[in-house]
């Protein structure tokens, strides 16, 4: 370097790391939150809320209860993020069958099938709806159950009955709640007497009676 010249910086610019450590570290936390949750989805749905401790979700994410208390603050935490995702798996589950003509009660049917399926299948859907029936036992605020499920419903039934599918003396908000009592009965009874192996058999039993509704 000459006399006189002005050295070059060696500084980086603002903004720029030598690693992403921080961004592998978050990567980390949201795999940890996301296996916790699941194994607290199927503890939940197994033996139900008053009978899991924390140590029986820590045990089943192969983690310690520090790890569980460092993203969730207490077992009631982990319940109303269990119910949330029951809430978004269900919403997920049955899109692909709004997709087609609204206005059609096979798409009526169809969303009810898929739900079905879901509660066949999935564990988080399995555990929010025992979690429903258990919420008298957890201490936090818990969503209200069916509130979508049966407004979507009912927007089907009345996009059905506009299009003269649907007879003009039906209420169509009274038709979607005699729809889910049913729905969500065949699945209680599904699961207490049979595991939820019928289920999808039971659901298309109620689709059938309902001679408005054609299977799809």
């Amino acid at each position: 370097m000459s006399k006189g010249s002005t050295p070059q910086s060696t500084h980086l610019p603002v903004g720029t790391s030598f690693d992403d450590s921080s961004h592998l570290k978050q990567e980390r936390a949201v795999r940890t939150r996301r296996t916790i949750l699941h194994a607290a989805a199927e503890v939940f749905a197994r033996d139900g809320f008053p009978n899991v401790t924390i140590k029986d979700i820590a045990d089943r994410a192969g983690m310690t209860k520090g790890a569980v208390y460092f993203h969730f603050a207490n077992k009631e935490a982990l319940a109303v993020a269990v119910a949330e995702e029951f809430y978004r798996r269900l919403s997920q589950l049955i899109s692909p069958a709004l997709e087609g003509d609204r206005s059609s009660p096979a798409t009526v049917a169809d969303v009810l099938i898929r739900g079905a399926r879901g509660f066949h299948d999935d564990t988080y859907i399995q555990a929010g709806a025992r979690l429903q029936i258990e919420s008298a036992y957890i201490k936090a605020e818990m969503p209200v159950p069916y509130v979508g499920f049966t407004n979507l419903l009912t927007e089907l039934l009345q996009e059905c009955q506009d299009a003269g599918r649907l007879p003009g003396h039906v209420d169509p908000r009274g038709m979607a709640r005699v729809l889910m009592a049913a729905f969500f009965g065949a699945q209680h009874i599904s699961w207490v007497q049979n595991q939820r192996a019928d289920i999808v058999e039971r659901v298309e039993d109620i689709v059938q009676a309902v001679a408005l509704l054609p299977a799809p």
